[in-house]
């Protein structure tokens, strides 16, 4: 009998050692990778609160990486995913032709990848995004009518080889070249930076003073380096600055009659709608192969339907 009543102790302590087996028909949530641009952005960072607050909502793990502008870094963050297993990968490019290799492992490894905000040259599973051709075209058909249609125009690009900059740039051309007596006086990138753009600007005036009658600058980090660097050589009130992207200091910029006007770009739907995108695909379920949603030039008469949000 004491053998029988040791043997049963030893069973009882054995099982109290052993995690509980998942019950029958109990779901793992669905883990996305996902890898940023860079952190240090302000719209970046409003991108991945988008995305965080999506995955809250659709109960869904989100493992999220800081590229740092590295597109060498975004490729081993995709091969960490890879090899991590994750259901889908969310990838917002550094660059379109140095990204694309992270495009193309995941598609290999059989992992449905969902670029988001920019593109790269290998065709993600999906993409969402705004077609950044319009948000160049925007800013410089309200450069051109605050103008009247001439005169000289400096323009400051982000990282060179990045879609957005490239887009953008195109954009922007193609408003130019209906406007023969626009035209671009000085362009420099200033690699989407507040600190590098206001010395671009102090650079640009010293080197072409009154001949700069408009700022576009490829966002609005650069654009608030540009006023800056304006208003402390109290050129502001001769020269029209506008930007891209609507963070909170642009608006505010915009709302105070510092900024003439940036191009909003919706960040919170850009990144719900990424997070939404790679549940359905890692599901196996239907969903769009791209998602456009459309750029909104912001000024003065406007800018309180945006900084209520």
């Amino acid at each position: 009998m004491n053998r029988i009543m040791a043997l049963v102790t030893v069973l009882a302590l054995c099982g109290c050692g052993r995690q509980a087996p998942p019950q029958a028909g109990a779901e793992q949530p669905v883990v996305i990778g996902v890898t940023l641009l860079n952190l240090s952005n302000e719209f970046i960072v409003m991108l991945q609160q988008a995305m965080e607050a999506k995955a809250k909502e659709l109960g869904v793990k989100l493992i999220v990486n800081d590229a740092q502008r590295s597109a060498e870094r975004q490729v081993q963050q995709v091969e960490s995913f890879i090899a991590q297993k994750v259901d889908a990968i969310i990838l917002n490019p550094c660059e379109v032709e140095a990204s694309s290799p992270a495009v193309e492992k995941a598609l290999a490894a059989g992992i449905p990848i969902v670029n988001v905000n920019s593109t790269t040259r290998a065709a993600p599973t999906a993409w969402v995004g705004s077609q950044d051709e319009a948000s160049g075209q925007l800013a410089l058909e309200y450069i051109a009518k605050r103008l009247g249609g001439q005169g000289q125009v400096v323009m400051m690009h982000g990282f060179m080889g990045q879609a957005a900059q490239i887009k953008r740039d195109q954009g922007a051309r193609e408003i130019l070249a209906q406007h023969p007596r626009l035209t671009l006086l000085a362009q420099q990138s200033a690699e989407w930076d507040r600190a590098k753009a206001m010395t671009l600007m102090e650079n640009w005036i010293q080197s072409y003073g009154a001949k700069i009658n408009a700022v576009f600058a490829q966002n609005d980090e650069m654009g608030l380096g540009a006023l800056l660097a304006l208003e402390q050589a109290k050129r502001k009130d001769k020269v029209i600055v506008v930007s891209v992207d609507a963070i909170a200091d642009a608006l505010q910029a915009v709302k105070a009659g510092r900024l003439d006007a940036t191009v909003f770009q919706d960040a919170r739907g850009q990144g719900g709608t990424a997070v939404a995108m790679a549940v359905k695909l890692a599901g196996k379920k239907p969903c769009e192969k791209e998602v456009f949603i459309a750029y909104k030039l912001v000024t003065k008469e406007n800018v309180g339907q945006y900084t209520q949000e």
